[in-house]
């Protein structure tokens, strides 16, 4: 499927679909009922540790994953429910309710659809990675200290939200530590850090609930002193129907309050969909399409709102899954949707009798995963500007909330971009002598004779507000005495922007009022466009616009020797 016009979306599903094999859908299958049991318990965990029932998690993975694989850019993503977004939606849930998560997840869609259309694919991948890291790192440690309650079975409502505040009130009523939980929450973390290594390919988290479940309903048949919370306990008896689709009312107001959320909704799952992809694509050797994934991602999280659904994103780890069990093509990630379906309709009353401590540990598990302590401690090691981006945008995450931390973790991006290019922006003045080839890879040296009155400035990186003004600021302390002719060499310069195009427009008008001429030298087509545009052309005569050094040089030369002449 490819749509007219610049829209960059082709997904993988299609194209796969071409070539299939009997022996690719063998590979698929076996892939997407792995991937599919492994989903089961993180997508009931998220459901539960995002502020909503277990049915919803499920809804989500289904949904959102089938939409995903039919729709993404990349060959073997798998997407689903997360722990990124556990904090962001539990606390749009508890501000504005379940319908406000539905408005805030369908904006964040539309934003994702739209970032896809106007090929934002790969700007998403320039964060810088202190970044990313300090996101997840915080989002880490907030989804750990979420659990603290059913993992030592305090009983506990009302926990604030608030990072502070909720281990205050942790450490207050530590002595109503329920034993038998503890017990419970202690042994799955033992059984999901020890299964790995007997085996890779049962997954921890599954074997935690199983055999977990199976002894607290055992112990509790001779023991019925023995009282651990299940799921069915918290949220009574699950439905297992299928529910039908429902609107949201909008409005300007909402729409108004939300936005910031839904914006946090969409970064975050670009950023972690693609970061996804780019594992997946290391290991598979395939190239994802940016664009479309997020145009597909976009549209999972613009249809499972309508069910009652939550964010949806590429999932690493349930990715590696699918990888690992030798899935081809976005066929697995549909086999993946179609288990997690069955198990819905068919298995949800046993999923009540799963204690809440166990799928605590699963959480706690999933937590610790995400840290990426190695990552961090990697990064101490880096330049003091990577730590501080670091450190800031953990501490916004862990102790403010998680669209301030994403707000301001774009901000410190852009500053450190824009930094980084003012500082690989160089403007070099040439006088008497000037070499039209120096910065090239030419063997031939051509050495141009520049005559006195005539100063050559070489801008050597795109010509933007920042570096204007640092070009501005060297013309003026460098003005010795007036110069006859000014020329800007601009063949290294990519683009221009409007406050770089209002700086040369300024000097070019000084310049003639002290009877100085400015040439130009070396612009490129999209400058040279630009330029015209905003009528910088017109300020100057057509041999004042040359395409090279020599001719700028030889004009330049002729000027002052006229001048001389005159004089």
């Amino acid at each position: 499927m490819v749509f007219s016009g610049k829209i960059d979306f082709h997904p993988q599903l299609f194209s796969a679909l071409r070539h299939y094999s009997l022996s690719k859908f063998k590979n698929d299958l076996i892939a997407g009922i792995v991937v599919g049991i492994v989903a089961l318990p993180l997508a009931i965990a998220f459901g539960i540790a995002s502020g909503v029932s277990p049915t919803v998690g499920l809804i989500t993975a289904i949904i959102g994953g089938v939409l995903v694989s039919a729709f993404g850019g990349n060959s073997v993503q798998i997407g689903g429910p997360t722990g990124a977004f556990i904090v962001i939606v539990y606390n749009i849930i508890a501000t504005y309710g379940l319908q406000g998560l539905a408005i805030a997840t369908f904006m964040a869609g539309l934003i994702l659809i739209l970032l896809g259309v106007f090929h934002l694919g790969t700007v998403i991948k320039f964060i810088p990675y202190p970044i990313v890291v300090g996101f997840t790192a915080g989002i880490a440690l907030t989804i750990f200290s979420t659990q603290i309650n059913d993992f030592l079975g305090l009983g506990l409502t009302g926990v604030p939200s608030e990072f502070i505040p909720k281990w205050g009130v942790y450490l207050k009523h530590l002595s109503q530590i329920d034993v038998p939980t503890l017990v419970v929450g202690i042994v799955s973390l033992a059984i999901i850090i020890i299964t790995p290594k007997v085996s890779k390919r049962l997954p921890g988290a599954l074997m935690a609930i199983i055999i977990v479940t199976i002894a607290v309903y055992v112990v509790k048949g001779f023991a019925p002193e023995w009282n651990v919370e299940t799921i069915g306990q918290r949220f009574g008896s699950l439905k297992t129907d299928i529910p039908e689709p429902r609107g949201f009312e909008l409005s300007m107001a909402t729409i108004n309050s939300l936005l910031p959320s839904a914006f946090t909704i969409a970064i975050l799952g670009a950023i972690e969909s693609l970061l996804s992809a780019t594992v997946a694509d290391g290991i598979t050797g395939s190239r994802t399409n940016s664009n479309t994934e997020l145009i597909g991602q976009g549209i999972a999280n613009t249809v499972v709102p309508f069910f009652g659904g939550i964010p949806v994103t590429g999932a690493i780890a349930r990715t590696m899954t699918n990888i690992t069990n030798g899935a081809k093509t976005p066929v697995a990630g549909l086999v993946h949707g179609c288990v997690l379906l069955l198990i819905y309709l068919f298995l949800m009353p046993l999923i009540n009798l799963v204690p809440m401590a166990c799928l605590a540990a699963v959480l706690i598990m999933v937590s610790y995963n995400m840290s990426g302590w190695r990552t961090v401690k990697a990064i101490f090691s880096n330049p003091k500007s990577d730590i501080s981006v670091l450190i800031v945008t953990f501490l916004l995450t862990v102790v403010f909330d998680l669209t301030i931390a994403i707000e301001i973790g774009l901000m410190l991006a852009i500053i450190l971009f824009l930094r980084r290019v003012m500082e690989n922006t160089q403007v070099k003045v040439y006088s008497e002598q000037l070499d039209a080839t120096g910065g090239t890879d030419a063997s031939v040296h051509e050495i141009l004779n520049v005559s006195p009155g005539v100063e050559v400035y070489e801008i050597d990186g795109p010509f933007f507000f920042g570096v204007a003004t640092k070009f501005d600021e060297l013309m003026r302390s460098g003005m010795s005495k007036t110069p006859i002719v000014r020329i800007i060499r601009m063949r290294r310069v990519p683009f221009i922007d409007s406050t770089g195009i209002h700086n040369l427009e300024i000097l070019i008008k000084s310049s003639h009022k002290a009877g100085i001429h400015v040439v130009l030298s070396g612009v490129n087509q999209n400058v040279h466009r630009d330029l015209q545009h905003a009528g910088i052309e017109n300020l100057m005569t057509a041999d004042h616009i040359c395409d090279h050094i020599s001719k700028a040089v030889e004009t330049a030369n002729r000027i002052v020797a006229e001048r001389n002449v005159k004089n």
